[in-house]
C-alpha cells in the first residue's frame, strides 16, 4: 500500500472501476459526484424499481448524525467509523467535532475511491484520519499504529457500522466480526448501527438483494432477530432497535411513517460499563 495506508498484513481487493462499489452507490443515491458510470446503473436499475431508496439513504443518513450526536452528549469523544465511505456533509467528525473540537475519529474504508476523498477532506485535522483497511480483520486493524495514534482504547470508543454489515455474508459471520470489536473496547463504549431489513418490504428487497448479487457485491438483508444478534453484550438506550426515522427523531426525516423502512438501527452500551 501508498500514500500512508498502514500495512495491516492483508491484501486488499484489487481496484475494478467495472465493478460497482456500495460506498460509491451510496455517494450516487445521496447526490455526491465521486462515481462511475457501472455504480449509477445500480443505484439507477434499483430506483426504477424502489423510488424511494435515495430517501432511504438520506434517512439512514440522518440517523448517524442523531446518534453521533447522543453519543457525545453520552460522553463520547472518540469515534471509530467502520465503513465510513465516500464524504458527504454531515460526517462522524463534522457532527462530534462541533459538539466538542478535541473530538476524534478514525475512519475505515477499503475502496480507494472513498479513501482518496477522505484524505482530502480531512487534511489539516489532526484530530480525525481514515485507514484503509478490511474492517474483516478486526485485531489487525485494531492493533494498527495509525489507529493507535489517533485513538486510546483504554477510553471509551464509539464504533460506528452505519449501512454496512448488509454486506457481509453469513459466510463470514458478521457477529463474530462486531464481536471482535466489542472485546476490544473499554468501559463506557458504544456501538451505533443500521442494517437492511426486508421485514415489510420482502418483495422489493428481494429484488434489490438479486441486483446486487448480479452486480458482483453480495447484498443480505436480515431479520430484526438477526440484527440484534450483533448488540449481543450491549444494552440497547432508548427506543432500542427502530427503523432510522423513528429513533429519537428531530423532525427532519420527511419519510411517510405509513410506509415500510428497509431498515434497523439502534444504539448500544457495552454492558458491565
Amino acid at each position: 500500500m501508498t500514500g500512508g495506508d498502514v500495512a495491516l498484513g492483508w491484501r486488499l481487493d484489487d481496484f475494478d472501476p467495472g465493478r460497482p462499489s456500495p460506498a460509491r452507490v451510496y455517494d450516487y443515491w445521496l447526490g455526491g459526484k465521486h462515481n462511475f458510470a457501472v455504480d449509477r446503473k445500480l443505484a439507477t436499475d434499483a430506483v426504477a424499481f424502489w423510488p424511494e431508496l435515495p430517501q432511504v439513504m438520506r434517512v439512514n443518513r440522518a440517523f448517524l448524525q442523531r446518534a453521533v450526536r447522543f453519543l457525545v452528549s453520552a460522553g463520547i469523544r472518540q469515534f471509530l467509523d467502520l465503513g465510513s465511505g465516500i464524504p458527504t456533509r454531515g460526517n462522524v467528525h463534522e457532527v462530534a467535532q462541533e459538539a466538542d473540537p478535541e473530538a476524534r475519529v478514525v475512519y475505515v474504508d477499503l475502496d480507494p475511491v472513498a479513501v482518496t476523498h477522505s484524505r482530502a477532506l480531512l487534511a489539516g485535522n489532526e484530530s480525525a484520519i481514515v485507514v484503509q483497511a478490511d474492517l474483516r480483520d478486526p485485531g489487525s486493524l485494531l492493533d494498527s499504529s495509525m489507529l493507535h495514534s489517533v485513538l486510546d482504547l483504554n477510553e471509551p470508543v464509539a464504533v460506528v457500522m452505519m449501512a454496512l454489515l448488509h454486506f457481509v455474508p453469513d459466510s463470514e459471520d458478521p457477529a463474530k466480526i462486531v464481536a471482535g470489536y466489542r472485546d476490544a473496547l473499554a468501559p463506557g463504549s458504544y456501538l451505533a448501527l443500521s442494517h437492511g431489513c426486508s421485514e415489510g418490504c420482502e418483495e422489493l428487497a428481494g429484488k434489490l438483494e438479486e441486483l446486487y448479487h448480479r452486480a458482483g457485491t453480495p447484498f443480505t438483508l436480515r431479520s430484526r432477530a438477526a440484527v440484534a444478534e450483533f448488540f449481543d453484550g450491549f444494552e440497547l438506550v432508548e427506543p432500542g432497535l427502530a427503523p432510522p426515522p423513528v429513533w429519537r427523531p428531530d423532525g427532519g426525516e420527511g419519510f411517510d411513517e405509513r410506509k415500510p423502512f428497509p431498515g434497523i438501527g439502534g444504539v448500544g452500551r457495552l454492558l458491565g460499563s
